[in-house]
């Protein structure tokens, strides 16, 4: 048993297939494979089996894949040790951020870093997926940016460490011109009958508008399906559907011919949260950039 197979197992967990942990691992799947035929060989009871097309773990792979966790963890924490001692803070430290907190925090993030000395280099890539499928990018990045509704299931508490920079607010938004324009805030009684321009199925102004949709007790017309906010706020603006914009991280939208107001009555914030493998946050240069992202969120949200 070799802590490199530890690591497959863990993935194949994590992800779900074969193909997957091999594009995460930058390895072939025939290789993950023979890893996990090789780690097999250790054990009589069964650590895989087949569920369809895919490979999956079985309760005995599991267990295993949880103590291979931990047997990673403190290996990290021997290197960690080390990287102490020398006080490295330079290197490279990959980052997902969905769509809208990219445009946010990645450019003042750029700034904010090479305002100090011996920095690390960062690598900047946009993921825009639903809720359920960020823990899932930890495989790939060193931190993820994610965002949940406040209300939704925390997540993964194994193999996954999270921490919240923002709860974020989505106010409703409405063209200038739209007689709820002058209003100080909106409840859900105001809004339900409304044509809408919302999110994705997955997403928080989806999400935020079934809650409207219960409180009200009305289904939502929902006319357009929109993730990015740019657009979304020119649908607004031509007064073809109200929609949802969040406080702080949509900032760069225009906001000459709408009106942005708070919801009340309803669940309509989220949290933007950092996500990351344990082991990764033991990296001075990874938490150097996570102090970076706090910084950088905090001035967003004044």
């Amino acid at each position: 048993m070799e802590l490199h197979q530890l690591q497959i197992l863990r993935e194949l967990g994590t992800l779900g297939s074969v193909t997957a942990v091999a594009e995460a691992l930058r390895v072939t799947p025939s290789a993950v494979s023979q890893q996990l035929t090789a780690l097999q060989r250790g054990f009589r009871t069964p650590l895989t089996r087949k569920q369809g097309r895919t490979l999956a773990l079985t309760a005995a792979g599991e267990v295993l894949a949880a103590a291979g966790a931990e047997a990673i963890d403190a290996m990290a924490a021997a290197r960690s040790a080390l990287d102490e001692y020398e006080q490295d803070s330079t290197g490279t430290v990959s980052i997902s951020g969905f769509h809208s907190v990219g445009q946010a925090l990645f450019g003042a993030l750029l700034r904010e870093l090479s305002s100090a000395e011996a920095t690390p280099a960062v690598q900047l890539t946009d993921e825009d997926v639903a809720q359920n499928e960020f823990p899932a990018l930890t495989a790939r990045y060193d931190l993820v940016l994610a965002h949940r509704m406040e209300h939704s299931p925390p997540w993964p508490a194994q193999g996954i460490r999270s921490l919240t920079l923002v709860r974020e607010p989505l106010d409703i938004a409405v063209a200038v011109t739209h007689p709820l324009a002058g209003r100080a805030a909106v409840t859900a009684a105001d809004i339900a009958g409304e044509r809408w321009v919302t999110s994705r199925v997955g997403y928080s102004p989806d999400d935020v508008l079934g809650a409207i949709a219960a409180v009200a007790n009305r289904s939502p017309q929902v006319q357009h399906r929109i993730n990015d906010y740019g657009a979304v706020a020119a649908v607004v603006a031509a007064g073809d559907a109200i929609g949802m914009l969040p406080r702080f991280t949509s900032r760069s939208v225009d906001d000459r011919d709408i009106v942005r107001l708070p919801l009340r009555g309803v669940g309509n914030h989220r949290l933007i949260d950092v996500l990351a493998r344990p082991e990764t946050l033991r990296r001075r240069s990874v938490r150097v950039v996570v102090d970076g992202l706090q910084q950088v969120m905090a001035r967003l949200s004044e």
